[in-house]
């Protein structure tokens, strides 16, 4: 092998291994959230009852007959407790949904909602907390069904 044939394998080896770093540093096969974190946690916690819980609940009980449209097409908030559908969906598309609105992050062109999105509002960093806070709450069996959704999600994801 020549001895640019032995550099480009070098390189080549080196730039794999940084995204393998990368890939098993900083993306977690459960996903991002932190469910077990206690300072993330009791942060999330803080967000949460400053900007959600008032539509949410501080509970995370949502608002009544949240399945039910008013008369003006919108959906009630949902719960985010172990009831709701929050737990179906992967963490990217959950910080998506908050940082970004469900309209954006779902592309649902024509749907109508009333929350607001929080990107000019919250940090990632305090989204990722709100969301880990939440999760906490959830039954261990639910989170566990949760982190294989994220498995499924990322296992899908394509590097391009």
């Amino acid at each position: 092998m020549t001895k640019m044939g032995l550099s480009i394998l070098v390189a080549l080896a080196a730039a794999a291994g940084v995204f393998a770093g990368y890939v098993f540093l900083f993306r977690s096969p459960e996903g991002f959230l932190k469910a077990d974190d206690v300072r993330v946690v009791a942060r999330g916690n803080a967000v949460y009852v400053q900007y959600c819980a008032s539509c949410h609940g501080r509970n995370l009980e949502g608002q009544p007959d949240w399945q039910t449209r008013n008369k003006e097409g919108f959906l009630p908030a949902p719960p985010h407790d172990q009831s709701g559908h929050t737990w179906h969906h992967p963490d990217r598309l959950l910080l998506n949904i908050t940082k970004l609105g469900l309209v954006e992050a779902a592309n649902l062109r024509d749907y109508r909602t009333r929350m607001p999105t929080f990107g000019g509002v919250l940090t990632d960093d305090d989204i990722i907390a709100v969301l880990s806070y939440i999760k906490s709450t959830w039954p261990e069996e639910i989170q566990k069904r949760h982190d294989n959704l994220n498995r499924a999600y990322e296992s899908r994801q394509v590097v391009r």
